[in-house]
């Protein structure tokens, strides 16, 4: 088998990469490093490799955070959906995820008896059929969100880009979107059910349990249940948002007494989320313009190859 391991080309994420470099080194197996050139080159790149060479066993290991993870799955997953293959099976090709200190690890914290850090662990790894959300014609591995959530990437992404810290941007994003973004006009149905009427906070749509690097949106999401986990928030009070939003960090915020028919939790194998107004919904933390998304599960669409147990 062919190991094809996708690097980030963005300069700043250069220093990350040190010990991933040092650890191919001393593991001799057939390989290639593919570093990216821009935005969406890691799905190009495996699409196209994909069409390329349809013969071949093949694994893309994604190296780093939520968005290189993101653009290699969908590549993957694209692939097979296209027609190339049968829905739901990708042939001889899967994908692998090494995580570097640096790198958003939201995903990755479904697993926690695993170690992602690791070549020989992800070599040593079997195949697992992994869950991923399809969002009209993109694709979401761990999370999407919209009206409050979004708000904040949408901040916090401009504060990265002018050079502060990935913990800092968000915190900012988060104080920002307090201010401006707790009545937002969003429809939201559940498999065919209107989830709630009037504004609303925020909507997160989950395989994944977290998002932005600390908060348990979704606690009872599971990658490979088959099913979408829907948190929904209705428009509240700003005193009330900030009683119920540590709880939120922590994934106790279902149930709670503070978000008592404010909060709704959902499983779901279809939404669709529309407005009136352009909106922006976030996957993986990446933002994607619209005014209608409609978001359907693929069960175990993704083969992807865990580590191995510790």
């Amino acid at each position: 088998m062919r190991y094809i391991y996708i690097v980030n080309g963005r300069a700043d994420k250069a220093a990350q990469y040190g010990e991933f470099y040092e650890q191919l080194k001393q593991i001799p197996h057939l390989y290639e490093v593919y570093t990216t050139l821009g935005e969406g080159d890691a799905t190009r790149y495996v699409r196209l490799y994909c069409d390329l060479h349809p013969e071949e066993e093949v694994c893309f290991v994604a190296c780093g955070g939520n968005g290189i993870i993101n653009g290699v799955a969908s590549g993957l997953v694209g692939y097979a959906q296209s027609g190339e293959q049968a829905a739901r099976d990708c042939g001889n090709k899967s994908m692998a995820i090494l995580y570097f200190a640096g790198a958003t690890e939201d995903f990755i914290i479904n697993f926690p008896d695993r170690s992602f850090r690791s070549v020989r662990d992800m070599l040593d790894g079997a195949i697992s059929p992994t869950d991923i959300i399809q969002v009209n014609d993109n694709y979401c591995l761990n999370v999407c969100n919209v009206g409050f959530n979004s708000k904040v990437a949408s901040r916090a992404n401009e504060l990265v880009a002018k050079g502060k810290s990935a913990h800092e941007a968000y915190t900012r994003g988060v104080i920002n979107a307090f201010i401006t973004s707790r009545f937002n006009r969003i429809r939201i149905t559940v498999d065919g059910e209107r989830i709630a009427r009037g504004p609303m906070v925020l909507c997160t749509v989950a395989n994944g349990c977290r998002v932005g690097g600390e908060f348990i949106c979704a606690p009872d999401a599971k990658v490979n249940d088959g099913l979408m986990d829907v948190c929904y928030f209705r428009a509240m009070s700003l005193l009330r948002l900030l009683m119920l939003f540590p709880l939120y960090r922590t994934g106790q915020h279902i149930g709670s007494r503070a978000g008592r028919n404010k909060v709704l939790y959902r499983q779901a194998r279809e939404v669709v989320i529309s407005s009136k107004d352009l909106i922006d919904i976030y996957l993986d933390g990446e933002q994607l313009p619209g005014s209608h998304f409609h978001l359907k599960i693929l069960p175990g669409a993704l083969p992807l190859r865990l580590p191995k147990v510790q």
